[in-house]
């Protein structure tokens, strides 16, 4: 896909997100490299416990989990980013073929990919730069693999509400075929507190980082988002089991995008993310119902975050 073609995706992308009512603009259009780079210093913060809880897991229990993945794979992740977790994983696969991250980020995925090619010279990385919510093919390793295993790590899952979570694991499903596995990380409920405070931290790095989405729409697109106007905003909806963030007008305004202009109105909410937290039955639940049989899972000492390993074992996926 060349990068007029992407320019007009997320263009038109925009423009249907803030004719919208409620307005909303997508969360896969945070991972520009300045959004990516935010998101890395998220991953270190003392409130944002989900990356080192998970990575904790990881390192705890990898000879488990590349037993369940199994011999000679390619390894496909979903939104690579750095790659911290998957060196976890790629250090305990028993002679993994390939690694496939999977990015929308280009620059940061690239960057990554010769990193891991220089320490994992026995592993051939094949960076795919796309974005995973659409179709995409599997590129071809050079040594013919047993099968290939996804890794969708980080709780990334729970960016979907429930239907579209359903369409992403069938779409993995088919990637996969009969008898395929996932790895996959996923955000635990719990109280309240903790988990608002991972995504409202004191350093407000979430707040920069949910705002360069404006930045990048005035970058990109030539817009003129007076930033400044504009507030961050996350809280957990209880009822729904969800984090829900948005940026915030500040006062009436107006936008302009190429030939498209929008009027905010004053406290007026533009979603820009729900974060999903699961009860492990309950994402079983969701997982079963495309085919997906729960193998094994593993937690932390105090329940914040799971690990499963799910396999595909809907015959007609």
């Amino acid at each position: 896909m060349n990068q007029d073609t992407v320019d007009s995706i997320f263009l038109q992308d925009v423009i249907d997100g803030l004719s919208a009512s409620p307005k909303e603009l997508h969360c896969k259009y945070f991972y520009d490299e300045t959004g990516s780079a935010l998101f890395d210093q998220i991953c270190e913060l003392d409130e944002y416990y989900l990356t080192r809880t998970e990575r904790k897991i990881m390192l705890d229990h990898a000879d488990e989990m590349a037993h369940q993945l199994g011999h000679r794979i390619m390894l496909v992740e979903f939104g690579s980013g750095s790659s911290l977790k998957t060196k976890v994983l790629l250090d305990a696969l028993s002679d993994p073929v390939a690694y496939v991250p999977l990015d929308i980020s280009e620059d940061h995925l690239l960057r990554t990919a010769a990193q891991l090619q220089e320490k994992y010279p026995h592993i051939e990385i094949l960076p795919l730069v796309a974005d995973f919510t659409e179709s995409f093919e599997l590129p071809l390793s050079t040594r013919e693999a047993s099968h290939a295993a996804v890794f969708f790590p980080g709780s990334t899952i729970g960016n979907f509400v429930p239907a579209a979570a359903k369409k992403m694991m069938r779409s993995i499903a088919d990637i996969l075929g009969p008898d395929g596995g996932m790895l996959i990380g996923i955000d635990l409920q719990k109280d309240k507190s903790i988990i608002e405070a991972a995504y409202n931290d004191a350093k407000g790095v979430t707040d920069q980082f949910n705002l360069n989405v404006l930045h990048r729409v005035n970058r990109e697109l030539r817009a003129d988002f007076n930033i400044d106007q504009f507030k961050h905003k996350a809280v957990y909806n209880e009822e729904l089991g969800r984090v829900e963030i948005f940026v915030v007008s500040q006062c009436e305004q107006s936008v302009t995008i190429g030939s498209h202009t929008f009027d905010f109105k004053s406290g007026e909410h533009v979603l820009t993310e729900y974060s999903h937290k699961y009860t492990i039955q309950g994402f079983v639940e969701l997982a079963s119902s495309v085919g997906f049989t729960l193998h094994k899972h593993w937690t932390d000492p105090n329940d914040l975050f799971a690990v499963l390993h799910v396999v595909n074992e809907n015959s007609d996926s």
